[in-house]
This record gives C-alpha cells, structure tokens and sequence, in this order.
C-alpha cells in the first residue's frame, strides 16, 4: 500500500478541517483537490485558494466556510507546504512515494513541515487566547472542533440487563419458567445511568472581554458534542444563550449569540445575575443535580457578601459547582479578588481557563464530575 506525500497530509489536514467546519468534503473531492494543487504548484497560493474552492465546495456557503479554514488553517502565505526543488527533468510534485535519493529528502523535508505545523498547534493549544493575533485566533477556531467533550452521568432508579451486578430474580424466573421449570441462566441486573445536565455561566463583563469569543466556542463545542448543555451569559443582567447555540455553524451561531446579548463588555454584578439565575431557573431543575461551570474572573462591583451567599446556595442545588478563571493558570497569580476570596468556599474545582489546553483539562474535570 502505497504512503501519503508528506505535502500531502497537509492538505488532507486541511481537507478534514473543513469537514469537520461543516463542507462535506468526500473522499473524492479530496483526491481532485490534491490533483488540482499538483496541477497548480504549492507555490502559488491564490492557485491553491482557488483549487480548493472548486474540488471541495458545492455551493456559495460552502466557499465562504472554504476561505475562513484556508486562511485559519494556512494562515500567512508562508505556511503554505512547498515542494523541495527538483531538476528540471522531474516532476516539481508527484502522488507517489519516491524511491531514489532525491526523492528521500523531498520526504524528509516534507516531514519537518508537517512536525513543523503539528509543533505550532501544539504551542497554539498552550498560549494564552487573550494574546493572540487574528491570524493565530482564526486557526484556535478551527481546533476547537477536535476538542474530546465527555458530559457526566448519573444513576437511575431504574435498573438494566447486564453481565454482572445484582441478580435479576424476576428475569431469572421467567427464563425458568419458558424452560418448563428447569434451571435457567442466572440474569443480571444494574442500576441504569444518563447524561447529567451542565449549566455554564460565561461572564461577558469587560474585564472578561478577551476571553468572550473563545468561551463562547466552547459551549458552542459542548452544545454541539453533548445533549442537556444549557448556557448562560452573566454580567450586568442574565441571558440565555441555549438556542443561539444549537446553530451548528460556529460562526453563525457566534453571530447570533452576539445579536442576542445585551451587556458585551458592560459591568460585573455577579451577584444579582445569579440570583436571578437561582430564582428563575436554578431552583426550578436547569441547576437542580447538574455540574454548573462559571466562568469568571471574579471582579465584582457589587456586595461580594451577596455573591457568597448566591454561590453557597448554587452549591445545595447542583451536583457540583466547578469556577474557571482565566488567570488561574498564569504565573505569578493570587486569588486577591474580593469576588474570588468570597466564593472559593463554595466552589468544589477552582481551575485555569486561559487557554485550549486548559479547555481541555475542564473536560476531564466535567466528565469526572
């Protein structure tokens, strides 16, 4: 079986990025856009742009989709992936693994771009997202859709058939019985388990205003991966976002997120908001035996007395209570907020939440919730 161009992984990466932003690429479009780039040469970007957009798009959405991948996934036009010259008597770009020397180092080079990208989304996965540039957020953007989202379970009342645990007398005497009273198999029975229900609270305020976009992406991932993901925005005054978010376009569903929260980059009352939340969904079952995430920084201008208290009465109604600060992570930091000192107390995970690694990190901690 023949291996894959190492150029080549790279367009394929790319390829499947766009399928998971929603294009449906096949397996057919793929192979006619590697053929069209060879046609084109790698050097040329705007030939490989307009390559891609006429193999991997079906229609004008798909286009628009096909440039915000190309420019998150590529970025400057020297990220492109370029052949090794080769003499003049041999094909610039080949489908098939060469054999001879020449062809070697063209793999060999080809490789060190490839470790070369994985190596720069690997230092994008750790970096700050308040600091990155435009370029460097649109490729965040496209990661988030290879982020693992795992929501917590619960056990039910109810039990089901299974290979061990408990012994299932009725089940077990009605195989007896079809079997005329002879001895049956012993049947198994276990307590029944289903998703838990996560509630996040994203802060909006301005002190938060850096963090705004990518927060919003993950609960846009875990809306998307997961059933029973409600969200919030908190600030000056309580929105729910659940709707905007079951958009499966991420940025659409950004857009519409935007059109429908009031206080963007506003004050911080976190307090009131959540007890407003409390009192008109918390308390009613959407916080009631759920894993509820905050994210926040903790910068409160109200009573810092009335958010202690909100938070200690969230804590008797979830299951769990996980707080995500985005200077958590940082070096050099101390919980000195007056919103942070009031509401550790009451919080069961006081974690970092300034980057995609740390994103990560919060899935594990949700899903062992």
């Amino acid at each position: 079986m023949s291996t894959v161009h190492g150029a080549d992984e790279v367009l394929l990466g790319f390829a499947r990025a766009l399928r998971a932003a929603g294009v449906p690429v096949t397996s057919d479009r793929s192979r006619a856009y590697l053929d069209a780039v060879a046609l084109v040469g790698l050097g040329d970007r705007g030939a490989t742009r307009a390559a891609g957009r006429a193999t991997l798009c079906g229609s004008p959405d798909d286009v628009t989709r096909h440039d915000q991948v190309f420019s998150a996934w590529f970025g400057s036009p020297e990220d492109l992936p370029r052949s090794r010259p080769a003499p003049a008597t041999r094909p610039a770009y080949t489908d098939l693994p060469a054999t001879d020397a020449d062809g070697e180092g063209e793999d060999a080079e080809a490789d060190e771009i490839v470790r070369a990208a994985a190596s720069f989304q690997e230092v994008l996965r750790h970096r700050d997202v308040a600091t990155l540039d435009p370029a460097e957020r649109q490729r965040l953007a496209a990661m988030f859709a290879g982020l693992q989202v795992r929501v917590p379970r619960r056990r039910t009342a109810r039990h089901v058939a299974a290979s061990r645990g408990r012994v299932d007398a009725s089940r077990t005497l009605r195989a007896s019985l079809r079997r005329m009273g002879e001895p049956a198999e012993i049947r198994w029975r276990r307590r029944g388990a289903r998703p838990r229900r996560v509630v996040l609270l994203v802060d909006v305020s301005g002190s938060m205003s850096a963090y705004a976009d990518p927060l919003l992406r993950l609960a846009h991932r875990m809306t998307q991966a997961a059933p029973g993901v409600e969200t919030f925005t908190i600030g000056t005054r309580l929105t729910h976002l659940t709707r905007a978010l079951r958009v499966a376009d991420p940025e659409r569903a950004l857009l519409a997120a935007a059109e429908t929260v009031p206080d963007w980059s506003g004050g911080t009352r976190l307090g009131e908001t959540l007890q407003v939340f409390l009192d008109r969904w918390g308390q009613r079952g959407t916080a009631r035996g759920a894993v509820v995430v905050v994210f926040s920084d903790g910068w409160e201008r109200g009573d810092p007395a009335l958010l202690a208290a909100q938070v200690a009465r969230l804590r008797r109604v979830a299951h769990r209570v996980v707080w995500v600060n985005p200077h958590r992570g940082k070096a050099g930091y101390e919980p000195v907020q007056q919103g942070v000192l009031a509401v550790l107390p009451h919080v069961d995970d006081f974690v970092a939440g300034h980057s995609l690694a740390t994103y990560a990190r919060l899935m594990e901690v949700v899903a062992g919730a």
